[in-house]
């Protein structure tokens, strides 16, 4: 079972007078990376969280968003709306005085610490156990997400890893049909080159079938049609196949050089050239899964 690196989870929570929303997005990347937004409430809980998040996901960059109410306030800040009413009418006086034109703005505010006010950032045990589930609950959803898609890539590759198959199957026939042809027609070359009278019958053909056996692509299509088993086995069976996939992919395109390069018939080169046009896809899909 695979698990694309891709994927979004929501879920929220209440209890008495405390609400919690979690957010989850995951995005392609080649490193396990976790950005944490958090109330300051939470602070002092980030590395456990961070630890909980390793537990649900192993690679892409994951960003998560934690948003906190108690009594209504949001992340244990209050603002004295009677301080910040004459806050404002100072500044308005000021501007005035002053001869400023310019608008009031948010930085003008927030640079005043006496308009907030800290709630109690002690959490009890009940509330730290709601917000968890909350996050356990988002990266579930998160996880179904990337587990469908997975599936669909998971379709996707044993699609291609069947394309692939028939070809080297049809490689195998064409070598079996044109590698006598080869062998006859370079005898009939080297005759007409060497005019020789004494040319030795025997040791012609020995040479021959030397030149027949180096352009023999048997052993390459037997390990190429292996790796497309073991393929189609890990992606089944492997928890987290995406090194071990991406390694076969590798090495798929190794015999599939070989092939092309050993071939005695244009045929076969152009049908090596549809294969690794398949690899290549299928490596390109294999960024997308964890």
């Amino acid at each position: 079972m695979i698990y694309s690196m891709t994927g979004y989870g929501k879920s929220r929570s209440s209890k008495n007078n405390i609400s919690v929303e979690v957010e989850v997005k995951s995005i392609n990347s080649r490193f396990f990376e976790v950005s944490l937004k958090l109330p300051a409430v939470l602070s002092q809980y980030d590395y456990e969280l961070r630890e909980f998040i390793k537990t649900k996901v192993q690679r892409g960059k994951i960003s998560v968003i934690i948003h906190f109410k108690k009594n209504g306030i949001e992340n244990g800040v209050s603002i004295d709306q009677e301080k910040l009413a004459a806050h404002l009418s100072l500044i308005r006086k000021v501007k005035k005085i002053a001869g400023i034109k310019e608008e009031i703005k948010l930085e003008h505010i927030i640079g005043n610490k006496e308009l907030f006010s800290a709630q109690d950032n002690d959490l009890t045990k009940a509330e730290f156990e709601l917000i968890k589930n909350t996050l356990n609950k988002a990266f579930d959803k998160l996880l179904q997400m990337k587990k469908k898609e997975g599936a669909e890539l998971s379709k996707d590759f044993l699609i291609r890893i069947e394309t692939i198959n028939k070809r080297v199957s049809e490689i195998e026939k064409e070598f079996k049909r044109n590698i006598d042809d080869y062998f006859a027609k370079l005898k009939e070359r080297i005759k007409d080159l060497v005019e020789n009278p004494e040319l030795n019958e025997d040791r012609l053909n020995l040479e021959l079938a030397l030149i027949a056996d180096r352009a023999d692509i048997t052993e390459e299509c037997v390990r190429l049609q292996s790796h497309l088993k073991f393929f189609k086995e890990s992606l089944k069976t492997e928890k987290e196949p995406g090194k071990k996939l991406n390694f076969l992919c590798q090495e798929m395109n190794r015999e599939t050089n070989t092939i092309s390069s050993k071939s005695v018939a244009t045929s076969i080169i152009h049908t090596s050239v549809l294969i690794k046009e398949e690899i290549e896809k299928i490596r390109e899909q294999l960024q997308n899964i964890e």
